[in-house]
C-alpha cells in the first residue's frame, strides 16, 4: 500500500486514532493535512511525522463543526488536490434517554455528524478529480446497542448511513466511500473525554478483555492498518463497506461501561 504523491487529509489528527492514522499514511508516502481543534496536539504529531523523515505535513488548528470551508481551502492551496478524506473528528459523553441534554447533543452532533456532512460536501469536487476515497470513523457503537451512550450511538449510526448513502451517490465519479467501526481501542476518546482518572482507564480496559473473543482490546494500529487498507488501490473494488475493528465485539452480547466502571469502585 503505497500513498506516494496522495494527498490525504485527516480531522482529529491531534490524538488517538487519528494521530497514528496519520504517522502510519505518512510514512507509507502519503501528503499529509492535519485537522484538530487542539493545536499542541496536532503541532505535536507534525512534528513526530517530520522527524520519522516523512513529507513535512499540513497543520490546520480548526473546528470541524465550523470551520469545514477553511480546511478544504487551505488544504487544496497547499497541495492544489486531495485523494482521501478521513472523517475522523469525535466526541462523545455517556448519556440515556433520562438524563439527555439538548445543548450537549446539539454540540456532539455538530462535531460527528454535520461536520463530516459538510467536509465531505466540499471535498466531492476535489475528490472527482483524483476519483479518490472517503473513510468515515463510526464505531461498533452503531452496530450494536449499548447503555449509556445514547447521544453517541445516535450519532455514529448517522455516520453509517450517511457512508452508504453517498457510496451510492459517488461510485458514478468513481468516488469510494467507506466507514471503519472500531470496538474499544486505547484512545484519549475514552477516558478524559468521559471523565475517566487513568487509574479507571486501567481497569476499565481490563475489563473490556472479556468482550473481545480475541483476547484484547484495540490499539490505534489495528484501526490505522483498516484505514490505510481502505484508502489504499488495493481496495478499489469497496465501498459501502461498514468495517468493524472491533476484536470479535460484535459476536458477543452488548455491555455496559458505566456498571463496568461502577463494579470495580
Amino acid at each position: 500500500m503505497i500513498f506516494e504523491d496522495k494527498v490525504i487529509l485527516i480531522t482529529g489528527a491531534g490524538s488517538g486514532i487519528g494521530a497514528d492514522a496519520s504517522r502510519h499514511l505518512a510514512k507509507l508516502g502519503g501528503k499529509i493535512a492535519l485537522v484538530d481543534c487542539h493545536e499542541k496536539n496536532v503541532l505535536d504529531v507534525a512534528e513526530q511525522i517530520k522527524k520519522a523523515g516523512s513529507p513535512t505535513p499540513l497543520v490546520i488548528v480548526a473546528d470541524v463543526a465550523v470551520d469545514a470551508k477553511r480546511i478544504i481551502n487551505e488544504t487544496i492551496k497547499h497541495f492544489q488536490k486531495l485523494n482521501v478524506l478521513i472523517n475522523n473528528a469525535g466526541i462523545a459523553h455517556f448519556d440515556d434517554v433520562t438524563t439527555f441534554e439538548m445543548d450537549k447533543f446539539d454540540r456532539l452532533f455538530a462535531v460527528n455528524v454535520k461536520g463530516v456532512i459538510e467536509l465531505t460536501q466540499l471535498a466531492v469536487p476535489f475528490l472527482k478529480q483524483t476519483k479518490g476515497n472517503i473513510i468515515n470513523t463510526a464505531s461498533v457503537a452503531a452496530l450494536m446497542c449499548e447503555s449509556n451512550i445514547l447521544s453517541y450511538s445516535i450519532s455514529k449510526a448517522a455516520v453509517n448511513q450517511f457512508t452508504k448513502n453517498i457510496a451510492l451517490d459517488l461510485a458514478p465519479f468513481g468516488i469510494r466511500a467507506n466507514s471503519i467501526n472500531p470496538g474499544v481501542i486505547r484512545t484519549p476518546l475514552v477516558g478524559s473525554s468521559m471523565g475517566l482518572s487513568p487509574e479507571k482507564m486501567k481497569l476499565l480496559f481490563q475489563a473490556l478483555k472479556a468482550s473481545h473473543p480475541v483476547g484484547r482490546t484495540g490499539e490505534v494500529s489495528d484501526t490505522s492498518a483498516a484505514i490505510a487498507y481502505l484508502a489504499s488501490d488495493a481496495a478499489s473494488f469497496l465501498t459501502g463497506v461498514l468495517l468493524p475493528v472491533d476484536g470479535g465485539s460484535l459476536l458477543v452480547r452488548s455491555f455496559d461501561l458505566q456498571k463496568i466502571l461502577a463494579s470495580d469502585e
